[in-house]
């Protein structure tokens, strides 16, 4: 009897080493073949965010699963590395909105007209794609979802309509040298505003989806939501720049001390937020945005951190969803014809929103042009958003795969038509533009 618990101990330890062994095998494989895509998509002139999100789903079951089914199966099938590997890309994602909220200019916001720019851009840019995702949800559920929740399913394809992908759009703006331009301001406070709208929408619609909405759950999420911002704002704020003083960060100093302190903050933030009920990720765009004022901070964490949350994060989450997605699945004319109507809707939708309105708050053309194309980047937050529908069972895998080729497209061409616009706006691409 004496043997057992020592034979119990040395399983479980065998047990660790072998889910550390999967784990560590499969971020070599993610790591090492979202870089050689990420160089791949700036050869051919992308961001190399974009290489990253098709890396991502190639290690899925699309081709690395097709091709190399055995491989496949040895690498990323060992269920007890899941977990692991999912909460690494959870808080990746925090760290990354960190970076994004310390890396934009909100004063141009101080001018009216900006003000009004930004909240017409938003209001637009949600109201028109989630209607148009209403209208195809309702035609398409009999046909591409005739066994699950048909309110749920409409209102999930209109959200995914309707969302902007903060993190994918703050890089590509920080590549393209836009976060401290009146443009960048107001187009990324729009897509705040969207992602917000779009993560309360979400907890609506699940609750919804589930029987269990009530109006005045909304309501309280909505004023919890109000209290932590004015909380971060006129609260933490002043301590946070007092720490930054006090620890003397400059541009080649920052403290040990004071990095434990802020990522314990960031972290504390994302609870918070997960609380209310709008998902961990934003409590860290909102922590970054504490602190954006403070450039030799922001220099010295993009020079210590920044490198590695991008190269070691990242990937992860984009590969959690790759295997997610087959699109092998989409074997009939008929279905590709769905795919190309979601595409097509999807895109018009956002960018029509955006410019015209834009339009209307005084920008030129191509400064509205640019807004409604960088409004258009849907990927990471609709990935989020397609697999909590996926999770909940009213996104058939088909759809799934047609709204994640979807939320690809729609990033893909975003440079190239910044590449369009923005010399026309006299404004200069820099010449390393894609090495993020």
């Amino acid at each position: 009897m004496f043997y057992l618990p020592v034979l119990a101990e040395a399983s479980t330890v065998q047990q660790n080493e072998q889910t550390l062994y999967f784990l560590l095998l499969q971020l070599i494989v993610i790591i090492g073949f979202a870089r050689l895509a990420a160089n791949t998509a700036r050869i051919l002139g992308q961001p190399m965010v974009v290489g990253e999100i098709i890396g991502g789903l190639l290690l899925g079951p699309s081709l690395f699963g097709r091709f190399m089914p055995g491989l496949s199966h040895y690498v990323f099938n060992f269920p007890q590395a899941a977990g692991p590997r999912n909460m690494l890309s959870q808080i990746g994602l925090i760290m990354l909105m960190f970076q994004i909220g310390l890396d934009f200019d909100f004063s141009h916001l101080r001018d009216k007209r900006n003000r009004r720019a930004v909240f017409l851009v938003a209001a637009a840019s949600i109201l028109l794609p989630f209607g148009i995702g209403l209208l195809i949800g309702k035609i398409s559920a009999p046909v591409l979802a005739p066994q699950v929740n048909v309110v749920g399913y409409e209102l999930f394809v209109a959200t995914s309509f309707s969302i902007t992908a903060i993190p994918i759009l703050g890089r590509i703006m920080m590549e393209y040298d836009l976060t401290r331009t009146r443009l960048g301001a107001v187009t990324i406070t729009a897509a705040a505003i969207n992602d917000v709208v779009g993560w309360i929408l979400l907890a609506v619609i699940s609750a919804m989806t589930l029987s269990e909405f009530s109006t005045r759950a909304v309501l309280q999420q909505l004023g919890l939501l109000a209290v932590y911002a004015a909380a971060s704002w006129f609260l933490v704020r002043p301590v946070l720049r007092r720490l930054l003083r006090h620890y003397k960060v400059g541009r080649d100093h920052l403290p040990g001390t004071c990095m434990a302190i802020l990522i314990c903050m960031m972290f504390a933030s994302g609870i918070c937020t997960y609380q209310i009920g709008i998902f961990a990720i934003f409590g860290g765009f909102m922590a970054g945005a504490l602190l954006f004022t403070e450039h030799e901070f922001v220099e010295v964490w993009k020079k210590r951190v920044a490198n590695f949350v991008t190269v070691f994060f990242l990937p992860i989450f984009f590969t959690a969803t790759g295997l997610k997605t087959n699109v092998n699945g989409l074997d009939s004319p008929a279905l590709w014809g769905w795919c190309l109507l979601i595409i097509a809707g999807a895109t018009f939708g956002k960018f029509a929103g955006a410019y015209f309105t834009a339009r209307w708050a005084g920008m030129d053309h191509d400064e509205a042009a640019c807004a409604g194309i960088m409004m258009n980047t849907r990927a990471l937050m609709e990935l989020i958003i397609l697999n909590v529908g996926y999770d909940m069972g009213v996104i058939p895998q088909n759809v799934f795969t047609m709204l994640v080729l979807m939320a690809i497209f729609s990033t893909i061409i975003t440079a190239p038509f910044l590449r369009h616009w923005l010399p026309k706006m006299n404004h200069r691409i820099p010449e390393a533009a894609g090495d993020i």
